[in-house]
């Protein structure tokens, strides 16, 4: 039974602003619960938070409709549940102002950049409608990687996430129910940090979109075997959430019994507007193919 209630811990009317609670105020809660440690669990069991990050708030520099809902259903999974979670890992999208997705990287022939949500494609760069202000070698050869794999084009985002401001951290009613979860289950959280490398997009948490040397983070996929149940919650679903799943399907399509495990919270994460149809396709294909189950927050018995 636990001593703190939720409210003690998350603020729900302050989700995506900047949380009152101190870490050493929830470091002081979290020393009167009396929880068994992680590594008693017989059913071990990974909560795996894909960005949840301020960016990504309703009122981030790119915004996902209903995110906050998200994160009051989270959180209160993640309390619900802080006894039956083993390990929390937590994805942290993290970019420089120049990036290959940024508008500063490129430039049209009279000196403008382009603006947010723009397609680039092979023949805008042969023809010389916008050009790489760097590597305008290496620029071209990762969008005709993109183009030849058929799953996406290079679109510029809006600047987010830059490492070391506000919009890069975690959000904080989320934060401080994954940092109070470390405290009294004495578990590691794991901080899986993605996105700078300058030449490529990663919207999912095991590699690059594309990238010129290997980057797969094999030691993560490893990892994912010594658990029972995954349950994986995040933002976006239409981009960094669904990739995050398909990079694991693709590792693992001969290990069915791996995928099984896999449990999206589809009421703790939202699409980009405009991507909802395709993700919802792309997630009932993933139901249907690999056995992947697809749940409410309220629905899930741990």
């Amino acid at each position: 039974m636990m001593k703190t209630k939720f409210e003690e811990i998350v603020d729900v009317s302050k989700i995506g602003t900047v949380s009152a609670k101190r870490i050493n105020e929830l470091a002081e809660l979290a020393a009167a619960e009396k929880l068994a440690p992680f590594n008693e669990d017989v059913e071990k069991v990974l909560f795996i938070g894909i960005d949840f990050q301020n960016d990504f708030m309703e009122n981030g520099e790119l915004g996902v409709p209903n995110s906050h809902q998200d994160i009051e259903r989270v959180t209160k999974f993640l309390y619900q549940n802080l006894d039956k979670i083993t390990t929390i890992a937590l994805s942290l999208d993290t970019h420089g102002l120049q990036q290959i997705f940024h508008t500063s990287w490129w430039s049209d022939a009279e000196g403008n950049h382009p603006i947010p949500f723009t397609v680039i494609t092979r023949e805008d760069v042969e023809s010389g409608r916008w050009k790489a202000l760097e590597k305008q070698k290496e620029s071209l050869d990762y969008i005709i990687h993109l183009e030849h794999r058929g799953k996406k084009q290079l679109l510029i985002w809006p600047y987010h996430c830059i490492e070391g401001t506000y919009g890069a951290a975690l959000e904080g009613q989320f934060s401080n129910i994954v940092h109070f979860h470390s405290m009294t289950r004495k578990s590691v959280i794991q901080k899986i940090v993605k996105g700078q490398d300058p030449l490529s997009e990663m919207y999912g948490i095991i590699k690059p979109e594309y990238a010129g040397e290997e980057q797969t983070n094999y030691a993560f996929l490893d990892s994912l075997h010594a658990y029972d149940k995954i349950i994986i919650a995040g933002e976006a679903k239409s981009h960094c959430v669904l990739e995050s799943v398909l990079q694991i399907v693709e590792y693992n399509e001969r290990r069915p019994e791996l995928l099984s495990k896999i449990y999206l919270l589809e009421d703790c994460m939202s699409s980009i507007p405009g991507f909802e149809e395709s993700t919802e396709r792309a997630c009932k294909e993933l139901q249907k193919n690999y056995g992947i189950h697809l749940v409410k927050s309220t629905e899930i018995m741990l």
